[in-house]
Parts: structure tokens; sequence; C-alpha cells
């Protein structure tokens, strides 16, 4: 199959992965209203196209939370990545390394901090949830602070799993899950071999570190569920704050109240999110969140972006919003699952290529210059 778009990984992963795993890539909750406004939402954002600018020479570098970046990219906690490709998140993160931008490694990635970090020249940020288990939780930022991770990007917007009813029909979860993934491995070879066989161990790194035992995917579902913490408050991060010494950015904002409260809270940064459609359907796009949390928190603090973004195009429309970087989970994962590493790399030459033709003809030379004014009112 040849790859000339991010569009095409996706068809390219559907051909590999077992329908379990790429439906748990590409599905959302409920019937998906919020996944497909996420994309379509951006798409539908107008840009001004202007001429005769001398855009010669152009700049796409920018700095996020003191790190330096080739582009205003970054590579989003995806859980179970290491079953999309061998050891997923080593190569996620020498993809990343190459390129020059950031990875955000999950809570419940495959492989262990310790195990990504030691592939990756750079240290990682790496991804928490808010979860019941406070040991847990103080055993994995001391373990991250030890493998030098500066960032810690804290999800708050799973205090409960979403109706993800394409993971109980795809074997994901439900009925005979286990014998169902069974069979669908089977049916894809070139995965069973690859990962299936050659990618052991398939536990939770970090969880299973900390257990002090290797974690199935049942064991893993099983934990989640337990571990789910409904009832935790602003004032029960206060403890991460006060132990974590580098940044503290907030993902899973969506309200401007929300954003305010973050900046009260101390957090170096938010992440307009919403978990990719996966938890509350119904919700706004984050394109149509976005400018109302850049409104309410000014300079105050860093604004990125995640969710719906499928192209270079859609970074330059982020930017123009109002976000300082965007991020990618869908489309990095599908590139993962096509072809590992170097699928990543071609992705974000892909994404690097497309943000030059959309300032070029824009008429901006730098990502600072990128705001409003390139938008159709």
């Amino acid at each position: 199959m040849i790859i000339s778009s991010p569009w095409d990984y996706r068809e390219a992963a559907r051909r590999r992965l077992p329908p379990f795993l790429f439906d748990y890539i590409d599905g959302g909750a409920n019937v998906e209203r919020t996944l497909r406004a996420n994309a379509e939402d951006l798409a539908d954002i107008g840009l001004r196209q202007r001429v005769l600018k001398n855009v010669a020479d152009l700049d796409i570098s920018t700095e996020i939370l003191g790190e330096k970046l080739a582009l205003p990219l970054m590579l989003s906690p995806v859980g179970l990545s290491g079953m999309f490709a061998r050891r997923g998140e080593v190569q996620i993160a020498r993809a990343a390394a190459s390129r020059g931008i950031a990875y955000i490694q999950s809570t419940v990635s495959v492989c262990s901090i310790e195990e990504i970090t030691a592939a990756n020249p750079k240290p990682n940020w790496f991804q928490l949830y808010v979860l019941k288990d406070r040991g847990f939780m103080r055993n994995v930022l001391e373990r991250a602070k030890a493998a030098g991770v500066k960032n810690l990007v804290f999800t708050v917007d799973m205090p409960t799993p979403g109706s993800r009813y394409r993971d109980a029909h795809s074997g994901m979860s439900g009925p005979f899950a286990a014998q169902r993934r069974i069979v669908q491995s089977i049916l894809h070879p070139q995965w069973a071999i690859d990962v299936g066989l050659l990618g052991r161990p398939h536990d939770l790194g970090n969880v299973s570190k900390y257990l002090g035992k290797a974690i199935s995917l049942e064991d893993y579902v099983g934990w989640l569920g337990k571990n789910f913490d409904p009832s935790i408050g602003w004032s029960d991060l206060e403890w991460i704050r006060d132990f974590w010494q580098g940044p503290m950015i907030i993902k899973g904002i969506l309200d401007p109240e929300d954003a305010r409260d973050a900046v009260r809270f101390g957090a170096s940064g938010l992440i307009v999110s919403n978990h990719g459609g996966r938890q509350l359907d119904g919700v706004p796009s984050t394109a149509k969140a976005l400018p109302t949390i850049v409104d309410a928190v000014g300079t105050d603090l860093t604004v990125l972006v995640d969710g719906g973004i499928r192209s270079g195009l859609d970074v330059v429309r982020m930017l123009a919003l109002g976000a300082k970087g965007a991020m990618i989970g869908k489309a990095a994962a599908f590139a993962l699952a096509a072809a590992g590493q170097s699928g990543i790399e071609n992705l974000i030459d892909i994404f690097a290529k497309e943000m030059k033709v959309a300032m070029t003809l824009t008429g901006v030379k730098t990502i600072a210059e990128i705001n409003s004014s390139i938008l159709v009112k």
C-alpha cells in the first residue's frame, strides 16, 4: 500500500491489526458524536490565503515549557501502544527523539518508564491518571523523576470510564472477549508473529513493576476499574504539585471555569481535550472549546490541545485558535501499527511539510506569527 498522507496509515493499520485493537484506537464513546465532531469542526475552519508575502526561510520550530521542539507537535499518551507494534512505546520514543518533538508516555503503557527512557536520549514527558491507589501514584512519580522525566501531564477527565460500545463489540471487552481476541489474532498472522509472539511481555510495565507481577489485559481492565476515583478534587492534587518539582500540565480541560481553576491551582499548562471523544459523548469538540479556554486564561499558563488533529494543516488551525502546540494520538497510533518507528517518523515529516505549505499560503514565516488573523472571519 502506498503511503502518501496521514489518512493512508489508518487503512494500513486496519488491515494489519486485529479488530479489537483497531477499534480500540479508532473508536469513541456512545454514538461517537464528539469523536466525529473533533475532526469535522476543525476541518470546517477556513484559512485566509495570502500572496506575494515573501515567506522564504520558513521556521516551524518552537519552544514549549522550556523545551525546544522542531515543530509544535507532540505525541499524545495512548494506552497499550505496545500492543500496536513490537515494544511500541519504545519505537514511539525513538521516533519522537529522531524528529525533535516530545512524546508523552501513558501510565498504562506496555513498556515501563525505565525501558522507554533507556531507549530515548531525551527525557520523556509522562502522563498520570487520578487513581485511588495513592501508593502506585507515588511509586510511579518517584520512578519518573529518577528516570529524568521533566514534565508531568495529569489526566483529570477519567473519574469513570466512558461507555465505549465499540470495545464490547470488537472483543476488547464484553462476553467471551479473550476467545474472540485469540481468533482475531490467528486471522492476522503478521501481527500475531511480530507483536503477539515476539513483542512479549504483554503486560503493563509501570503497573506490574509496582505490583510485582505481570498484568494481563483482563487484569488491566479490572485494576483500572477498581482504581478510578470519582471523589477527587483539586485539593487532592496538592501533594502531587508539592512533590513534583517540574512543570505540571492538566489534561482534559473543556470548560473555562475549570481552566481558571487550573490557573489557581498553579499548573504550568493545560491541555484542551475531550479524551478523543472517548469519555462523555456530546461535549464540545476541541476546536470549539479551545478559543474560550484561551480567552479564560490569557497568558497565565501554556495552552495545548489534543483531539481531532489529523494533518499539519490542522496543527496550523489549532495554533491560529490560540494553542501553543498540538498533540496527536490516533494518527500516531495508526502510523505505529502500520510501520513502527519509521511510520511515525514519516508521519511527522508529512505533518511538517503540510505545515510549511499552510504557512506559505497564509503568509506567515514563524510559529509566533500564526494567530487568528489567518482565519476566515
